[in-house]
């Protein structure tokens, strides 16, 4: 037992969490105590502060990956368009989701506002709701727009709970989300800093791990392995670093992952369940709950292509401060297969990167994508490139 390294047993942890496509540890979660609910929710961003002030536990929900054959789901909906509609369907249809008692779809793309319509069809018994979120970012605009849908939630789940959401429950919900994001800044900023001591693999175990637990249990969760990560010495390779870019809905296999970092790529950024880190900085816990939570998403929020951007002037913005802030030497864009805001939004962030003489490469993924090998080819030769011109 002496020779286990000290980060094995928590991503193996984190590994049978990943593989449980059947929520047994939610199951047990409702079953330590009676009356408790569980809702899911489409992790790109919803306020999950109104789920845990409800005393509900928060699920994400993100399709069925490379593990689940899609039978059910092919039969609704057509197939030009990205695959995690139908593996979520698929889930829901065997059986997989029955522990959840509502969903949540926040606003990401026509596809998933649709699944939304398709849930309320097929789960009758089940609560359902689409999270719209403002296009506007003024405050006394789309700030008004996006409490009124906060406080619709806020009721909605108050009535599901049997009790009452006070300010004083959102704002403690509030501070144990502040905590979560702050221990997950704190993971990408090591990572970023000594990437081959955090391999992404790992790191993304760990963020899938905040989609089924309890967020002050995930909280302590990431912090356990950022200690045992730093326990054991790992060697450094020359790589090329880069910001990983695209899955912010669909997610990549974890095996595209592990072959993008055996190719000589750390990635020091990503858009990786974004939910985890779509508020920036810290929420006010003291003050008019929804009030801080809309300021918050209007004007200290991640950018990404679901969401609605003023002008042209702020396209690629955000990208470039990922590129500088983490010291990214190229960019990959790994958008899934007919994901229209991704690839919409992907030659405009390649001219800025190309006006900013920042290499960049692109691929496109399926969640079931088998084949690895061109994909490690293509980052494998990116990444000598990288070399090559950095050296010139």
């Amino acid at each position: 037992m002496a020779n286990i390294p000290p980060v094995l047993p928590v991503i193996e942890r984190c590994q049978t969490l990943f593989d449980d496509l059947d929520l047994n540890v939610v199951k047990q979660w409702k079953a330590a105590a009676p009356g408790r609910k569980a809702i899911g929710y489409m992790p790109i961003y919803v306020p999950r502060e109104l789920i845990h002030a409800a005393g509900m536990l928060s699920v994400g929900i993100l399709g069925g990956g490379d593990q689940l054959e899609v039978i059910q789901g092919d039969a609704y909906y057509q197939s030009y368009i990205c695959r995690i509609p139908r593996s979520t369907i698929e889930l829901g249809l065997t059986g997989r989701l029955d522990s959840l008692d509502g969903m949540l779809f926040p606003s990401i793309c026509d596809v998933i506002r649709n699944l939304s319509g398709m849930w309320q069809m097929l789960f009758k018994d089940k609560y359902v709701r689409y999270i719209d979120v403002p296009q506007n970012f003024e405050d006394e605009v789309g700030g008004r727009f996006y409490i009124e849908e906060m406080q619709i939630l806020r009721e909605d789940l108050a009535r599901l709970a049997g009790r009452p959401i006070t300010d004083a429950d959102l704002n403690a919900s509030i501070r144990a989300y502040n905590e979560n994001r702050a221990a997950v800044r704190e993971l990408y900023a090591y990572r970023a800093a000594k990437p081959w001591q955090a391999p992404t693999a790992e790191v993304y175990l760990v963020l899938r791990a905040g989609m089924v637990l309890p967020v002050e249990e995930h909280t302590l969760l990431v912090r356990e392995y950022l200690v045992a990560a730093e326990k054991v010495k790992r060697p450094r390779r020359d790589n090329a670093r880069v910001v990983l870019t695209g899955g912010f809905c669909e997610q990549p296999p974890l095996a595209l992952i592990k072959s993008i970092e055996m190719a000589g790529c750390y990635i020091v950024d990503d858009d990786f369940m974004l939910v985890t880190r779509w508020l920036l900085d810290e929420v006010p816990a003291n003050a008019n709950p929804l009030q801080e939570l809309s300021r918050a998403f209007l004007h200290r929020s991640a950018t990404t292509a679901a969401k609605y951007e003023a002008t042209r002037q702020e396209k690629g913005v955000f990208l470039m401060k990922q590129v500088k802030t983490r010291g990214a030497e190229g960019v990959i864009f790994a958008a899934p297969s007919f994901c229209d805001p991704a690839l919409l939004e992907r030659p405009m962030l390649q001219d800025v990167l190309t006006r900013h003489a920042i290499p960049h490469t692109a691929f496109k993924y399926a969640e079931n994508t088998g084949q690895m090998a061109p994909i490690r080819e293509q980052a494998g030769t990116f990444a000598d490139s990288i070399k090559l011109w950095s050296a010139a």
